[in-house]
């Protein structure tokens, strides 16, 4: 295992640009391609595809073409759970998606982070990552943005276009930019 790649597991500043790493990108993207190629119907196909792409696929869940990810292998998604088409997850850090969840259309689960403070290390290509975690019965409504290092509480509802910055307790519903809580459930 490359030096970049283990600083990137282990959330410290890592270079994306390692050749592992972008080795490791383009055989995922290979996959994500083929995922998106096929056809309706072609279910077993697509699940086959995920099987092998992704850390973990409970039984009973799906994914929507199109779909996108970085790594795959850091994905793992519960039982029973559902995502909709042009999901996009950016797995530089572990996601981990419990059973029964639900993620609408165009929902981005985003854990890279890039220095804020420092612009030369954003253009030396430095950047860390940060894990989230979407607890069992969540659901997220079409467009919902999740950032790096969020956990969403089981049975938590999140409304259509939120932008989740912060951790969202267990049987709420929130709603925002930045997402903030309603009320309990």
């Amino acid at each position: 295992m490359s030096e970049q790649k283990e600083r990137m597991l282990r959330g410290e500043l890592y270079r994306d640009n390692d050749p592992a790493l972008v080795a490791e990108r383009r055989h995922c993207q290979q996959l994500v391609d083929r995922f998106n190629a096929t056809r309706s119907g072609e279910d077993e196909a697509r699940q086959q595809i995920l099987t092998e792409l992704l850390g973990g696929i409970g039984a009973g869940s799906w994914i929507m073409p199109r779909f996108q990810c970085d790594y795959g292998y850091l994905i793992r998604l519960g039982d029973n759970s559902f995502i909709n088409y042009d999901a996009i997850l950016m797995d530089c850090a572990p996601i981990t998606i419990g059973n029964d969840v639900s993620i609408g259309p165009r929902a981005q689960l985003l854990t890279a982070l890039h220095p804020i403070e420092d612009h030369e290390l954003r253009r030396q290509r430095w950047e860390t990552a940060a894990p989230i975690t979407i607890g069992d019965n969540a659901w997220l409504g079409g467009g919902v943005i999740v950032c790096p290092g969020v956990t969403i509480g089981a049975n938590t509802v999140v409304g259509a276009g939120s932008v989740v910055t912060k951790d969202l307790p267990e049987r709420v519903l929130a709603a925002g930019n930045p997402c903030r809580v309603i009320r309990d459930l």
